[in-house]
């Protein structure tokens, strides 16, 4: 049975392995959101998220995003290559609503995948 949890073992949890991707990354880049991707020998996808206060000025529109990016993985894990993602974001994404915000992550992530089959 395929489950949808969003446990530990699926998220960068140490400054390591957040330097781990951004090593040698694939990148996926759209104009407000950037995902940034690197091979694992865990099996399973993992997610970073890094959202500045530079970019996302007030708190609650950070958790926002943060909220939508983890539901998006957690409902598309099985889908996802086993990589560790990093998402970043860029001045303006604050202004995309939700569905605007899950169109673009299912594009790059998408886009992650074709580049794993390819390499």
């Amino acid at each position: 049975m395929v489950t949808l949890a969003f446990t530990r073992e699926l998220r960068l949890l140490t400054p390591r392995h957040f330097d781990n991707v951004f090593k040698q990354p694939q990148r996926a880049s759209s104009p407000e959101i950037t995902i940034l991707g690197r091979l694992n020998e865990l099996g399973h996808p993992r997610i970073g998220l890094t959202i500045a206060k530079k970019n996302v000025k007030r708190a609650h529109e950070r958790n926002r995003i943060k909220r939508l990016a983890r539901e998006y993985f957690r409902l598309h894990q099985h889908e996802l290559p086993p990589m560790d993602f990093v998402l970043l974001v860029r001045k303006g994404v604050a202004n995309l609503d939700n569905q605007q915000i899950m169109e673009a992550l299912g594009k790059l992530w998408r886009r992650h995948s074709r580049l794993a089959q390819n390499s």
